[in-house]
């Protein structure tokens, strides 16, 4: 180091780590925003619709339970913003609590059954033999049924309500989830340093929750992002199918039932604003995946 070097660096005050890294964050997040404008648009109503939800006691003007039959089928107007049900009910109240209902299913859903089918896909890969024959096995059957025929399957036997919905389409995504990580798992088995952690003596749960799992972390989340909008959607159909959420609770696909058959002429905005709000929800979720897809990729990013 040169005489002028060490005093630069003697002079200049020192940079603080938290700011440093306050930084980082900053110009991580400002270069998402300039290289995906439609993710960003996308996470954009994804936290809106997280917002919603959250402060859903705060934003909804009306009961969203309580009927009001002389207020039923009104167009919207300054007192109802998006009008009345069939039952007098206010539908941007619904539709705030919906938003709740709608993300406490989908994240719940999605989250638990990507982690089953994260730890069980890694573990597969990793034991092989046996378990993972079986394992892949047990994926085949799961995987031979479509997800809302699954889903269906499972309300039937355990019933209707919240809790039964999202064990419903945790069950049909767990084993999508599992498929795609042992795929990238085998690859990282092959890496050299799962060979040295073996020969260093490390236990197998320290090499498959540290070593393997980090290194399939970039397709888990984008699968993440992705499991969302379907346990949604799925939501939205079991519960337009009557085998979902139940009555009372504010659901969209609960909205879309009431309001999309009898009153599609005569008060169409029971049901275009419902499914406006799946539409949106859903698009944005996807758009906000891609654009973490992009970003996770090294081939993508670096073009």
């Amino acid at each position: 180091m040169t005489i002028v070097a060490r005093e630069r660096a003697a002079v200049s005050p020192p940079v603080e780590e938290g700011a440093e890294r306050k930084r980082s964050v900053l110009d991580v997040g400002w270069q998402f925003v300039r290289r995906q404008p439609l993710g960003t648009f996308g996470l954009v109503i994804v936290l809106i619709m997280f917002t919603t939800g959250c402060l859903a006691d705060w934003i909804a003007p009306f009961d969203p339970e309580e009927n009001d039959f002389s207020a039923m089928m009104q167009a919207p107007s300054w007192v109802h913003l998006l009008g009345t049900d069939q039952m007098g009910r206010d539908i941007f109240s619904r539709l705030v609590f919906g938003a709740r209902t709608a993300l406490i299913v989908g994240f719940t859903a999605a989250l638990v059954g990507g982690f089953l089918g994260l730890v069980l896909g890694v573990a597969s890969a990793y034991f092989g033999g046996w378990f993972d024959l079986v394992f892949q096995r047990v994926l085949d059957v799961l995987m031979a049924f479509p997800l809302i025929i699954l889903a269906l399957a499972v309300v039937a036997v355990f019933g209707t309500g919240v809790i039964n919905v999202i064990i419903a389409i945790t069950i049909p995504l767990f084993p999508r989830c599992g498929r795609i990580v042992r795929a990238s798992a085998l690859a990282v088995r092959e890496i050299p340093y799962v060979d040295a952690a073996r020969a260093l003596g490390f236990s197998h749960a320290r090499i498959v929750l540290r070593h393997m799992m980090p290194n399939v972390l970039a397709p888990f989340l984008i699968l993440l992002s992705a499991f969302v909008g379907q346990a949604i959607l799925a939501e939205a159909s079991l519960s337009y199918l009557g085998l979902g959420v139940q009555e009372p609770v504010p659901a969209w696909g609960l909205m879309l039932q009431g309001g999309a058959e009898e009153y599609a002429t005569t008060a169409p905005w029971i049901a275009v604003f419902p499914g406006l709000a799946i539409m949106l929800t859903v698009l944005g979720i996807s758009l906000f995946g891609d654009a973490l897809r992009d970003a996770l990729d090294p081939k993508l990013r670096t073009r």
